[in-house]
């Protein structure tokens, strides 16, 4: 939501669009600050940030990925599951976007190691991206444990709100898979909520639809963590309108 102690837009003519969670922590290792120097930028999508693209001109999808299918996952961690699907589908493109310089260092390391090359990194806020991706160009789309700002007041700040699920709708095609993964009971309640009034239908049928992983799943570390703090995951899958 906008901040009203700010004026609109920012002096590079963005929408003044606050950002809450880290960026960076309070120390990088030099190898992860070596990787971001040698790699990130042969990575990029495109111009991304107002910056570069004052003027929003959307990105070459055709020319990054040769007229693939194309992926996205918003807020990707520590980035094993961006790389898995990646490696399991050489045919299709992706991209991740996530702010926390740390985490593009420890994806940045593991596509180096899994050697693909079908993937592109946006290191910074989702809804930058989707000024300038294409209308109706992403056939599939992962939220995996999002951040979950628990206190209630901070619940417009969680990414299953219409500031984000408008502009992400509008860059999906009709058919498009949303999949959202979280252990947050409260988060599940507001995603059921709030994601069918963006146009997506919920695909459960039954338990079994929400309570099993999907069959190309790979669990994450913050999975992991939540299965030994004893918390249950939910697995809800979305097709778009």
């Amino acid at each position: 939501m906008p901040d009203k102690t700010h004026p609109k837009t920012h002096p590079s003519g963005a929408p003044w669009r606050n950002f809450y969670g880290r960026r960076k922590s309070h120390h990088m290792k030099d190898s992860q600050q070596r990787l971001i120097e040698a790699d990130l930028e042969g990575l990029s999508p495109g111009p991304v940030d107002w910056e570069a693209n004052p003027d929003r001109l959307p990105l070459d999808i055709d020319a990054l990925f040769g007229g693939r299918e194309l992926w996205l996952e918003v807020g990707f961690g520590g980035g094993e599951h961006l790389v898995h699907q990646a490696a399991a589908n050489p045919d299709l493109g992706l991209i991740g976007c996530e702010p926390y310089i740390n985490g593009v260092a420890m994806l940045l390391a593991k596509i180096r190691d899994a050697g693909v090359d079908n993937l592109r990194v946006h290191p910074g806020d989702a809804r930058d991206l989707f000024d300038v991706l294409p209308e109706a160009s992403l056939s599939r789309v992962f939220l995996l444990y999002p951040d979950p700002w628990p206190k209630k007041r901070h619940h417009r700040r969680r990414f299953v709100t219409q500031e984000h699920l408008e502009p992400l709708a509008r860059v999906m095609t009709p058919g498009a898979i949303l999949r959202v993964a979280t252990d947050i009971p409260d988060y599940v309640r507001q995603t059921l909520q709030e994601v069918p009034k963006a146009g997506f239908d919920w695909l459960a049928e039954g338990p079994r639809d929400w309570r099993e992983p999907w069959g190309d799943w790979l669990s994450t570390r913050y999975e992991q963590k939540a299965l030994r703090e004893g918390r249950v995951p939910h697995y809800l899958a979305f097709r778009k309108t």
